[in-house]
C-alpha cells in the first residue's frame, strides 16, 4: 500500500474449485435440459475476477433453447429449475463434491434461481452457486459493442419485475467489471471485504444491498475521482466509496455503455427510473434493474460513518482526496428565442440560480429570467431558483427554455396537439388575439387557424387573459382548425 494508514488488501487467489465444478455440473445436470445454446456463462465474483481469499460465489446462467423470448423464460423457468434440482439431487453422489441445497423460502412466486453450496471432499473451500436459466437475448453480440436498442425495447415492453431478466445480460455485467484495470479490482475486493465483515455479517437478517451494487458504486467513484486513471491510491479510493455510502440518499448513477437515450421507449423508461427514490444505481447492462431499490442502505451508511471515523481513514493531505459527486453533471441544452441553442454542464445538486447567472451573462438579459422544461409525456414545469435539478428528478440531458418577462407580464404555456408546450410572455390585460399573434410570430399556425382552450372552455379573441382568470404558468391548449371536418354547432354560455 502507498500510505502510512493502509488497509489489508485481500489479494486474489486462483479459484480451482469453481472452475473444476462447472464442467461437472454441466455434464451431469444440464444434459437434456432443453439443449442450452452454449456453455453457461459464469457471473459472480469468480466470473468477474474479484474473488476473495477462501471465498467464492458463482452465477451459472444456462441459455436454454426452450426460451425463445423473455415471456417464455418467465413462463417455463419454474419447471426448468425443478428439473435441474431433481437431476442435481440424483447425481450428487457420483460427484466428488458435497452439495447442500439452499432451503426454499415459502412464497407464491415462481423461483428465479436454484441456490446451493459446493465443497470438494478434499478441500475446505465452499463455493456458493446460483443457477439462473435464461433467455439468450444477446445471442452472439460482443460485450465490447452496444446491443441493438430493440433488445432493450423488448425487455421493457415485456413488463417484468425489476431485474427479473438480468441473467440474460450476465455476459455484459461480467465484462463491465472484468475489463477494469487490475488495481481497480483490488479496490473492489477491498470494498467487498469491508462489506462482508462489517455489514453482511452484522446484519444477517436485514435486506442489505447486493455486492454488485457496491461494485458498481466503486467503479463509478474510480471513474469520477481519477478520470479512469489506472494509477491511484487505494486508501483514497476506499475513503471516497465510504463517503458515497454515507451520503447514499443523493446517489443517482447510470452508464450508457450498453443502452442510451436514442430509442424513444428506452429513453422514456430510463428517465422514469431516474425519478425514483434515491439511491439510484442502474445496472449498466439492464435498465430495469435499479440496485438501489428497496434495500437497507441506512445500515450500510451507519457502518461507513463509523469506518470514516477510524484513524486509517484520516489522510494527511486532503487535497489528494477524490472529489466524487453523487451524480454526474447534467447536459442542459439552453434554448432562447433569437439565439442558437447551447449546452451547459450543471451539477444536479447545484442551485438553479447559479445556472441563471451564467445564462444571464451569456444572453445579457435585462428582465426577469424564467426557466422551464418538459419531459416526454409530461407538462411543462417552471424551474425555481431556490431548487436544484435533482429536486425535479433531472439527472440526464434536458432541454431548458429561457423566457424573459417584464412587469406586469406573466408566463403562459401553450400546448399543441403533439403534447409539446412552449412558454410565452404576455400582459394579463392583453387579449386572446394578442396571444394568438405571438403564437403565429413564433412559427405557429396563423391566427385564423388557431383555437385556444383553457380548462375546457374555448377562448374568444376579444377577451383578456385577466378576464378569463388565466394566471402565471397556466397551460392553454392550442388546436389547429381542420377545414375538412364537418362543422358541429356548439352553444357556449353567455358569460364567455
Amino acid at each position: 500500500m502507498e500510505t502510512k494508514n493502509s488497509f489489508w488488501d485481500p489479494c486474489e487467489q486462483p479459484n480451482v474449485g469453481a472452475s473444476d465444478f462447472t464442467p461437472h455440473f454441466k455434464a451431469s445436470c444440464l444434459r437434456g435440459s432443453e439443449a442450452q445454446h452454449r456453455c453457461p456463462p459464469q457471473g459472480g465474483s469468480s466470473g468477474k475476477g474479484t474473488t476473495l481469499n477462501h471465498s467464492s460465489d458463482v452465477d451459472m446462467v444456462p441459455f436454454l433453447s426452450c426460451f425463445s423470448s423473455f415471456q417464455d423464460q418467465a413462463l417455463l423457468r419454474g419447471s426448468i429449475i425443478s428439473l435441474i434440482e431433481e437431476k442435481l439431487t440424483h447425481c450428487s453422489r457420483s460427484l466428488a463434491y458435497n452439495i447442500t441445497l439452499a432451503p426454499r423460502r415459502e412464497t407464491t412466486r415462481v423461483p428465479r434461481s436454484l441456490s446451493f453450496q459446493v465443497q470438494a471432499r478434499r478441500s475446505s473451500e465452499i463455493i456458493r452457486v446460483d443457477v439462473l436459466p435464461a433467455f439468450n437475448a444477446l445471442r452472439n453480440f460482443c460485450p465490447d459493442s452496444k446491443p441493438p436498442p430493440e433488445i432493450y425495447e423488448n425487455l421493457i415492453t415485456t413488463h417484468g419485475a425489476p431485474g427479473e431478466f438480468s441473467p440474460s445480460f450476465t455476459e455484459l455485467q461480467r465484462h463491465f467489471v472484468k475489463s477494469r484495470p487490475t488495481k481497480l479490482k483490488s479496490l473492489l475486493r477491498l470494498v467487498k471485504h469491508w462489506y462482508l465483515q462489517y455489514v453482511k455479517r452484522k446484519y444477517r437478517k436485514a435486506a442489505v444491498p447486493p455486492k454488485y451494487a457496491l461494485e458498481l458504486l466503486t467503479i463509478y467513484a474510480w471513474e469520477m475521482g481519477t478520470n479512469k486513471n489506472e494509477s491511484f491510491n487505494l486508501d483514497e479510493g476506499f475513503i471516497a466509496v465510504m463517503k458515497l455510502l454515507r451520503d447514499y440518499e443523493d446517489i443517482c448513477i447510470y452508464w450508457t455503455k450498453y443502452y442510451d437515450f436514442e430509442n424513444e421507449v428506452v429513453r422514456i423508461f430510463i428517465k422514469k427510473q431516474l425519478k425514483e427514490c434515491r439511491p439510484i444505481i442502474l445496472d449498466p447492462a439492464d435498465p430495469t434493474n435499479n440496485l438501489g431499490r428497496a434495500k437497507r442502505w441506512d445500515l450500510v451508511a451507519k457502518e461507513a460513518v463509523y469506518c470514516l471515523k477510524q484513524d486509517c481513514c484520516r489522510t494527511e493531505d486532503s487535497s489528494q482526496a477524490w472529489h466524487v459527486q453523487p451524480a454526474r453533471d447534467v447536459q442542459v441544452i439552453v434554448k432562447h428565442t433569437g439565439w442558437e441553442p447551447w449546452t451547459l454542464s450543471v451539477d444536479p445538486y447545484s442551485p438553479i440560480w447559479k445556472m441563471k447567472v451564467e445564462i444571464k451573462s451569456t444572453c445579457r438579459l435585462q428582465g426577469q429570467q424564467r426557466l422551464s422544461f418538459q419531459e416526454p409525456g409530461g407538462d411543462r414545469q417552471l424551474l425555481s431558483s431556490r431548487r436544484t435539478l435533482a429536486d425535479y428528478g433531472i439527472f440526464s440531458k434536458v432541454n431548458v427554455r429561457v423566457l424573459e418577462t417584464f412587469p406586469p407580464e406573466i408566463q403562459v404555456f401553450v400546448k399543441d396537439s403533439s403534447g409539446h408546450t412552449k412558454p410565452y410572455a404576455i400582459d394579463p390585460d392583453n387579449s386572446i388575439r394578442d396571444l394568438k399573434e405571438k403564437i403565429e410570430e413564433a412559427g405557429g399556425p396563423c391566427v385564423e387557424d388557431q383555437i385556444l382552450r383553457f380548462q375546457g372552455r374555448k377562448l374568444w379573441n376579444h377577451r383578456s387573459l385577466s378576464d378569463l382568470q388565466i394566471e402565471d404558468c397556466d397551460t392553454i391548449t392550442l388546436i389547429r382548425k381542420d377545414y375538412n371536418s364537418p362543422v358541429v354547432p356548439v352553444v357556449w354560455p353567455f358569460t364567455m
